[in-house]
This record gives structure tokens, C-alpha cells and sequence, in this order.
């Protein structure tokens, strides 16, 4: 997909989220619940993601950017009977 095609799409989904959030204050109460339950799944994921990403990061470099030495991995051998 070349990225013209890409941003149209994605213009296309924000035009449709903005036409659906103008519609909302009209919409039955079911349209509105669901539509809440869809957002707060989108906003989870998302919060969710940034989190892990950030957990990720900061186990494998720490606060300055360079690796920490004591997370390094060390092989485990078997103990001798």
C-alpha cells in the first residue's frame, strides 16, 4: 500500500469517527454504550501497549539510554552430583 493510499484511509476513518461522534448526542441509548465500550477497549489496548513498550525499555536500558549491567543475561549450568 503506498503511503497516499495509506493517509486517505486513515483520513477516511477520522472522517467517519468525527461524522459518528456528531451523531451521538441523536443515537439511541444501545449505539451509545457500545460505541463507549469500543473507545474504552481502543484507549486499553493503547494504554496497555505504552506501557509493556516502556517496561520494555527501561529493563533493557535504564533511565540514561545505556544498557544496565546487572540485567545482564548469565548462562545457568547444571549443578554437578
Amino acid at each position: 500500500m503506498s503511503s497516499e493510499g495509506f493517509l486517505k484511509e486513515l483520513q477516511d476513518i477520522g472522517e467517519k469517527f468525527l461524522l459518528k461522534l456528531q451523531k451521538l448526542p441523536k443515537a439511541e441509548p444501545v449505539e451509545i454504550v457500545s460505541f463507549s465500550v469500543v473507545l474504552l477497549f481502543i484507549v486499553t489496548v493503547l494504554v496497555l501497549t505504552i506501557i509493556a513498550c516502556s517496561c520494555c525499555c527501561y529493563s533493557c536500558c535504564g533511565c540514561d539510554g545505556r544498557p544496565d549491567p546487572r540485567h545482564r543475561k548469565s548462562q545457568v549450568r547444571p549443578a554437578a552430583h
